[in-house]
């Protein structure tokens, strides 16, 4: 069969091409990649694709983390100087209720009390840049303010911890009984009233009749309720611990919040004496009026809610408890009977996020007033229940840290197993590349130099 010299030099030239583009191909391998289309390794390209995802993934979860960890920290901060505000404010709360004490002396600490107060108001206001710590997702709103003048606001009797184990079994407490509101009689007495059975009892029973009663062997409050098979009380007798009982209160007809705002500011003209009664008992057969008991004080709002801030530190199903980096106002001071579950004042389930601030405001109007009786036993206890609320709000956002710092740890090991995975998958063999390369192009010149001795220039050349 005759070959032409066209055939001859169109094979040369092929071959010679071919050459060249895979010359080309392990050129492109030399930014240290050997993927550079889909065609090149379909399987390996495959794997690189995932990987990066995930890597970028990765990256997210560790700025998150980040992120996270640098706003706890700064909330653990802030919250460790509200914490030694308040051993401070329980110190000068025992200080002012020494029995040596004059009434100047007990209004000169509740000056330096006040001004703990307002200081744990601004660091309530605390920032990270433009945004509020303490304010749930209203984080560009500053959170507490303070009233320039003072309000009127009811005023509770705070339970220390032998008055709540025994009165947290009055009538569907269902154990958290923590306050009663303190009432004022006809008679002069004064009496508290539980906003959840309607029970109302002496002030000489809360401070040491029960003791009494314990000592005996006895540990649940005596408050009889007749209550038909529904559970609506259809009729009361009153026990012998309690003074007496205002109906409406066991079947919620009567709430906290028909008489005050979740702060505590009462909605009633305390001057007006028919407008603060809270109910009618009868004592040693004479019926007394009770009238709400209510002290002028400053008064902390909160324009934050009650929203989580969440982090997402891995995927799969996202674990809002767990991924939450903010403290919220209601987290950090707690509730209380102007605002708890029981007081109709929640809003979509929230308190008020000022309880504990307005409870210190209290004492401090209380030190104001020279009330040393009221701060040896109610003012102690409240001081003694703040501290331990925004113990428990740190100890919850110290235990999420840890949890971030752990995963933040667990991310950058995957970040490494990433990078060697995408490495074995991607990377070109360098040393081969070298070698591969100076074959080719060692081919590709001796193919030039060969062509060009053994190729006929021309057609008489050829012949």
């Amino acid at each position: 069969m005759r070959v032409s010299s066209t055939q001859m030099i169109g094979r040369y030239q092929k071959q010679l091409n071919d050459s060249y583009e895979d010359q080309t191909k392990l050129m492109e391998y030399s930014d240290g990649s050997k993927l550079h289309r889909p065609s090149d390794d379909s399987v390996n390209y495959s794997k690189f694709l995932r990987y990066q995802n995930t890597d970028t993934e990765n990256d997210q979860f560790q700025s998150n983390v980040k992120t996270g960890i640098s706003w706890m920290k700064t909330a653990d901060a802030a919250m460790s100087n509200m914490k030694d505000i308040l051993t401070t404010l329980n110190e000068k709360t025992i200080q002012a209720a020494t029995d040596t004490n004059g009434t100047s002396d007990i209004q000169a600490i509740g000056k330096e009390v006040l001004a703990k107060v307002q200081e744990l108001v601004s660091l309530g206001n605390t920032q990270q840049g433009d945004r509020y710590m303490f304010a749930g997702q209203s984080d560009l709103t500053q959170p507490f303010t303070i009233s320039a003048e003072k309000k009127t606001r009811g005023l509770a009797k705070t339970l220390d911890d032998p008055q709540a184990n025994f009165f947290s079994t009055d009538a569907d407490s269902k154990g958290n009984m923590t306050q009663m509101l303190q009432l004022t009689g006809s008679d002069g007495n004064t009496y508290y009233l539980s906003t959840i059975s309607g029970a109302v009892y002496s002030r000489s029973f809360m401070d040491d009749g029960y003791k009494d009663i314990v000592a005996n062997g006895r540990t649940e409050v005596d408050t009889k309720l007749t209550k038909d098979t529904s559970g609506n009380v259809t009729g009361a007798t009153v026990g012998e611990d309690a003074a007496g009982l205002i109906d409406g209160w066991a079947t919620k007809t009567k709430k906290v919040s028909d008489y005050f705002e979740s702060n505590g500011v009462c909605k009633f003209d305390p001057d007006d004496e028919t407008d603060a009664i809270a109910g009618t008992i009868t004592v040693d057969g004479k019926d007394v009026t009770l009238r709400f008991s209510a002290i002028e004080q400053y008064v902390v709002e909160y324009s934050g809610d009650a929203k989580k801030i969440s982090m997402v530190k891995r995927n799969g199903t996202t674990d809002p408890s767990a991924d939450t980096v903010n403290v919220t106002g209601q987290m950090l001071f707690g509730s209380n009977i102007f605002d708890n579950v029981n007081s109709g004042n929640q809003v979509n389930g929230a308190s008020s996020g000022t309880a504990a601030l307005n409870d210190m405001l209290m004492v401090a109007a209380k030190m104001d007033a020279g009330d040393a009786r009221w701060l040896s036993s109610d003012g102690i206890t409240a001081t003694d229940k703040a501290h331990y609320q925004v113990i428990e709000a740190q100890t919850t956002a110290a235990a999420r840290q840890n949890v971030y710092d752990s995963v933040s740890t667990m991310l950058d090991k995957q970040n490494e197993t990433i990078t060697e995975d995408i490495s074995n998958c991607s990377d070109a063999d360098v040393a081969r590349l070298a070698i591969d390369l100076m074959t080719m192009q060692t081919i590709y010149n001796m193919s030039l130099s060969v062509g060009s001795r053994i190729l006929p220039q021309s057609l008489a050349d050829y012949l």
